[in-house]
Protein backbone atom coordinates (compact mmCIF):
# COMPACT_ATOMS: atom_id res chain seq x y z
CA UNK A 1 0.00 0.00 0.00
CA UNK A 2 1.09 3.42 -1.17
CA UNK A 3 2.41 5.70 2.31
CA UNK A 4 0.67 8.28 -0.22
CA UNK A 5 -2.71 7.10 0.09
CA UNK A 6 -4.39 9.43 2.38
CA UNK A 7 -2.71 12.85 0.56
CA UNK A 8 -3.72 11.34 -3.15
CA UNK A 9 -7.76 11.05 -1.45
CA UNK A 10 -7.72 14.38 -0.22
CA UNK A 11 -5.84 15.73 -3.75
CA UNK A 12 -8.16 13.47 -5.97
CA UNK A 13 -11.54 14.93 -4.01
CA UNK A 14 -10.35 18.26 -4.33
CA UNK A 15 -9.88 18.05 -8.11
CA UNK A 16 -13.22 16.52 -8.25
CA UNK A 17 -14.62 19.58 -6.58
CA UNK A 18 -13.61 21.65 -9.81
CA UNK A 19 -16.26 20.31 -12.43
CA UNK A 20 -18.91 20.37 -9.50
CA UNK A 21 -18.42 24.01 -8.83
CA UNK A 22 -18.29 24.63 -12.73
CA UNK A 23 -14.47 26.00 -12.12
CA UNK A 24 -13.64 23.93 -15.33
CA UNK A 25 -14.23 22.42 -18.55
CA UNK A 26 -12.77 19.43 -20.10
CA UNK A 27 -9.03 18.76 -18.46
CA UNK A 28 -8.53 22.17 -17.53
CA UNK A 29 -7.12 23.46 -13.69
CA UNK A 30 -5.57 21.57 -11.23
CA UNK A 31 -5.07 20.93 -7.29
CA UNK A 32 -2.82 19.88 -5.26
CA UNK A 33 -2.46 18.35 -1.38
CA UNK A 34 1.09 18.82 0.38
CA UNK A 35 2.34 16.71 3.35
CA UNK A 36 4.85 18.93 5.28
CA UNK A 37 5.91 16.22 7.57
CA UNK A 38 7.22 14.06 4.16
CA UNK A 39 8.42 16.83 1.89
CA UNK A 40 5.97 16.19 -0.95
CA UNK A 41 2.74 16.98 -2.48
CA UNK A 42 -0.06 15.26 -4.69
CA UNK A 43 -1.14 16.61 -8.02
CA UNK A 44 -3.21 16.27 -10.68
CA UNK A 45 -1.87 13.84 -13.64
CA UNK A 46 -1.82 16.22 -17.23
CA UNK A 47 -4.62 16.43 -19.09
CA UNK A 48 -6.39 13.88 -17.95
CA UNK A 49 -10.24 13.89 -18.13
CA UNK A 50 -12.15 14.52 -14.58
CA UNK A 51 -14.46 11.67 -14.89
CA UNK A 52 -11.55 9.41 -15.68
CA UNK A 53 -9.58 10.39 -12.88
CA UNK A 54 -9.29 7.52 -9.70
CA UNK A 55 -7.39 8.35 -6.21
CA UNK A 56 -3.93 6.49 -7.35
CA UNK A 57 -3.84 8.60 -10.43
CA UNK A 58 -2.78 11.35 -8.43
CA UNK A 59 0.91 11.90 -8.92
CA UNK A 60 3.60 12.75 -5.70
CA UNK A 61 6.27 15.13 -6.47
CA UNK A 62 8.87 17.03 -4.43
CA UNK A 63 9.83 20.39 -3.57
CA UNK A 64 12.32 20.56 -6.17
CA UNK A 65 9.94 18.66 -8.90
CA UNK A 66 10.93 14.98 -8.44
CA UNK A 67 8.01 12.29 -9.10
CA UNK A 68 7.96 10.32 -6.35
CA UNK A 69 5.46 8.25 -7.25
CA UNK A 70 2.71 8.25 -10.26
CA UNK A 71 2.50 6.64 -13.57
CA UNK A 72 1.49 9.64 -15.38
CA UNK A 73 3.41 12.96 -15.56
CA UNK A 74 1.89 15.33 -13.31
CA UNK A 75 -0.08 18.74 -14.13
CA UNK A 76 2.05 21.10 -16.72
CA UNK A 77 1.68 23.59 -13.96
CA UNK A 78 3.62 21.76 -10.88
CA UNK A 79 6.80 23.74 -11.03
CA UNK A 80 4.17 26.74 -9.72
CA UNK A 81 2.50 24.08 -6.99
CA UNK A 82 6.65 23.89 -5.90
CA UNK A 83 7.66 27.09 -5.53
CA UNK A 84 4.80 28.22 -3.62
CA UNK A 85 5.27 25.25 -1.46
CA UNK A 86 8.90 25.56 -1.10
CA UNK A 87 8.14 29.81 -0.55
CA UNK A 88 4.98 29.93 1.73
CA UNK A 89 5.68 27.44 4.88
CA UNK A 90 1.98 27.99 5.71
CA UNK A 91 -0.06 26.94 2.99
CA UNK A 92 -1.38 23.34 2.85
CA UNK A 93 -3.03 23.29 -0.58
CA UNK A 94 -3.26 25.05 -4.16
CA UNK A 95 -5.54 24.96 -6.53
CA UNK A 96 -6.00 26.83 -10.21
CA UNK A 97 -8.68 27.17 -12.70
CA UNK A 98 -9.85 28.65 -15.68
CA UNK A 99 -13.18 30.14 -14.32
CA UNK A 100 -14.27 32.75 -16.58
CA UNK A 101 -14.52 35.66 -14.91
CA UNK A 102 -11.72 35.17 -13.33
CA UNK A 103 -10.07 34.53 -16.25
CA UNK A 104 -11.57 37.74 -18.02
CA UNK A 105 -9.69 39.64 -14.96
CA UNK A 106 -6.59 38.35 -15.72
CA UNK A 107 -6.95 38.61 -19.35
CA UNK A 108 -7.82 42.32 -18.76
CA UNK A 109 -4.89 42.83 -16.31
CA UNK A 110 -6.89 44.18 -13.84
CA UNK A 111 -7.20 43.27 -10.24
CA UNK A 112 -10.75 42.73 -8.95
CA UNK A 113 -12.25 45.98 -7.02
CA UNK A 114 -13.34 45.25 -3.64
CA UNK A 115 -17.22 46.59 -4.14
CA UNK A 116 -19.32 44.76 -1.44
CA UNK A 117 -19.14 42.78 1.83
CA UNK A 118 -19.29 39.69 1.02
CA UNK A 119 -15.43 40.42 -0.86
CA UNK A 120 -14.46 42.15 2.35
CA UNK A 121 -15.78 38.85 4.43
CA UNK A 122 -12.70 37.35 2.60
CA UNK A 123 -9.75 39.86 2.05
CA UNK A 124 -9.77 43.99 3.20
CA UNK A 125 -8.58 44.90 -0.70
CA UNK A 126 -8.54 43.84 -4.11
CA UNK A 127 -7.99 40.68 -5.55
CA UNK A 128 -4.22 41.31 -6.79
CA UNK A 129 -3.08 40.55 -10.32
CA UNK A 130 0.29 40.04 -11.31
CA UNK A 131 2.04 42.29 -14.27
CA UNK A 132 2.89 40.46 -17.14
CA UNK A 133 5.58 37.74 -17.52
CA UNK A 134 8.68 39.43 -19.63
CA UNK A 135 9.88 37.53 -22.40
CA UNK A 136 12.63 35.94 -21.23
CA UNK A 137 10.78 34.23 -18.50
CA UNK A 138 7.81 33.17 -20.48
CA UNK A 139 10.48 31.73 -22.69
CA UNK A 140 12.66 30.43 -19.72
CA UNK A 141 11.60 28.06 -17.10
CA UNK A 142 8.41 29.55 -17.65
CA UNK A 143 5.99 27.07 -14.76
CA UNK A 144 8.98 28.09 -12.54
CA UNK A 145 8.39 31.72 -13.32
CA UNK A 146 5.13 31.80 -13.17
CA UNK A 147 5.67 31.29 -9.36
CA UNK A 148 8.08 33.81 -8.93
CA UNK A 149 5.71 36.20 -10.80
CA UNK A 150 3.48 35.53 -7.78
CA UNK A 151 5.68 35.80 -5.11
CA UNK A 152 7.81 38.70 -6.03
CA UNK A 153 4.35 40.47 -6.87
CA UNK A 154 3.32 39.86 -3.02
CA UNK A 155 6.50 40.97 -1.91
CA UNK A 156 6.96 44.25 -3.75
CA UNK A 157 3.32 45.08 -2.75
CA UNK A 158 3.74 44.08 0.44
CA UNK A 159 0.66 41.63 0.82
CA UNK A 160 0.63 38.26 3.19
CA UNK A 161 -0.11 35.41 1.92
CA UNK A 162 -1.51 34.12 5.25
CA UNK A 163 -4.33 37.12 4.61
CA UNK A 164 -4.82 37.58 0.93
CA UNK A 165 -5.08 33.43 -0.20
CA UNK A 166 -5.91 34.54 -3.78
CA UNK A 167 -4.49 35.99 -6.98
CA UNK A 168 -5.16 36.59 -10.68
CA UNK A 169 -1.83 36.01 -13.32
CA UNK A 170 -1.96 38.83 -16.17
CA UNK A 171 -3.37 36.75 -19.31
CA UNK A 172 -3.46 33.18 -17.60
CA UNK A 173 -5.87 33.02 -14.80
CA UNK A 174 -6.39 32.10 -10.95
CA UNK A 175 -4.69 30.72 -8.50
CA UNK A 176 -5.20 30.22 -4.80
CA UNK A 177 -4.02 28.33 -1.62
CA UNK A 178 -4.89 27.81 2.18
CA UNK A 179 -4.48 25.33 5.18
CA UNK A 180 -5.59 22.27 2.60
CA UNK A 181 -6.26 21.31 -0.45
CA UNK A 182 -10.18 22.11 0.32
CA UNK A 183 -9.79 25.34 1.54
CA UNK A 184 -7.83 26.15 -1.92
CA UNK A 185 -10.89 25.46 -3.90
CA UNK A 186 -13.06 26.82 -1.13
CA UNK A 187 -10.95 30.29 -2.12
CA UNK A 188 -10.66 29.48 -5.68
CA UNK A 189 -14.84 29.47 -6.03
CA UNK A 190 -15.03 32.44 -4.39
CA UNK A 191 -12.58 34.39 -6.07
CA UNK A 192 -14.82 33.67 -9.24
CA UNK A 193 -17.86 34.69 -7.67
CA UNK A 194 -16.30 37.81 -6.49
CA UNK A 195 -14.97 38.52 -10.17
CA UNK A 196 -18.53 37.95 -11.28
CA UNK A 197 -20.33 40.40 -9.09
CA UNK A 198 -17.81 42.88 -9.70
CA UNK A 199 -17.97 42.72 -13.68
CA UNK A 200 -22.16 42.77 -13.12
CA UNK A 201 -21.60 45.81 -10.34
CA UNK A 202 -19.41 47.98 -13.18
CA UNK A 203 -22.25 46.81 -15.80
CA UNK A 204 -24.59 48.04 -13.28
CA UNK A 205 -22.76 51.70 -12.31
CA UNK A 206 -19.36 52.02 -14.02
CA UNK A 207 -18.88 54.97 -11.63
CA UNK A 208 -19.43 52.88 -8.48
CA UNK A 209 -16.73 53.03 -5.55
CA UNK A 210 -15.23 50.88 -3.61
CA UNK A 211 -15.92 49.82 -0.42
CA UNK A 212 -15.38 52.28 2.75
CA UNK A 213 -12.80 51.18 4.85
CA UNK A 214 -14.85 51.20 8.36
CA UNK A 215 -17.10 48.36 6.48
CA UNK A 216 -14.04 46.52 5.37
CA UNK A 217 -12.71 46.04 8.46
CA UNK A 218 -15.94 44.98 10.35
CA UNK A 219 -16.97 42.70 7.97
CA UNK A 220 -12.90 40.83 7.39
CA UNK A 221 -12.65 41.13 11.50
CA UNK A 222 -16.23 39.57 12.32
CA UNK A 223 -14.80 36.54 10.48
CA UNK A 224 -11.51 36.60 11.11
CA UNK A 225 -8.51 37.06 13.59
CA UNK A 226 -9.00 36.56 17.77
CA UNK A 227 -12.02 38.57 18.09
CA UNK A 228 -13.89 36.85 14.97
CA UNK A 229 -17.86 35.72 16.38
CA UNK A 230 -18.90 35.19 12.98
CA UNK A 231 -20.67 30.94 12.85
CA UNK A 232 -19.89 28.23 15.73
CA UNK A 233 -17.13 28.50 18.42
Amino acid sequence: MSQYKALKQECYEANMQLPELELVIFTFGNVSAVDRSKGVFAIKPSGVPYKQLKPEDMVIVDFDNNILEGSMRPSSDTKTHALLYKTWEHIGGICHTHSTYAVSWAQAGRPVPIFGTTHADHLTQDIPCTPELTDDMIQGNYEHETGNLIINTFLKEGFSAEEVEMVLVQNHGPFSWGKNAAKAVYNSAVMEELARMASITLQVNPETPRLKQSLKEKHYYRKHGKNAYYGQS
